[in-house]
């Protein structure tokens, strides 16, 4: 069994802190350890974003440490469990916080769910507007 410690997600959109999903309201409270960025592409899909892994754009996010049952309920929010909806699945990326490797959690959008959609070039959902 995993240790609640090793447990850490990267949020990059709507769970980010002040926006409509943030990961702060939700119980058991997250612990912040720090901004972060991973490689991917952001799209704009209205009123949250999409990513898609890989190249080389950064995409800026917040990086929690979480419990499994904090992970379920986020897992819910983004619809990939207890039955997928086929938008989003979950990613384990490496990025680097404070200087060392940490493995996180991700949640990425299915590359068909945003052909035609806008970039969000900045890489930063909260620079969109």
């Amino acid at each position: 069994m995993t240790a609640p410690s090793d447990l850490h997600v990267f949020v990059y959109g709507t769970l980010r802190r002040g926006e409509a999903n943030d990961i702060n309201r939700l119980r058991p409270a997250p612990r912040y350890l720090g901004q972060a960025r991973i490689c991917g592409v952001l799209y704009d899909l209205g009123p949250y974003p999409g990513l898609v892994l890989g190249g080389t754009d950064p995409v800026l996010g917040e990086v929690y440490a979480i419990v499994p049952e904090l992970e379920r309920q986020l897992d819910a929010i983004e619809a990939v469990a207890p039955v997928p909806s086929g938008e989003y699945a979950r990613r384990h990326v490496e990025l680097v916080l404070d200087g060392r490797p940490l493995r996180c959690l991700v949640y990425e959008i299915d590359p068909l769910r945003v052909r035609g959609r806008p970039r969000i070039n900045a890489g930063d959902w909260l620079q969109r507007r």
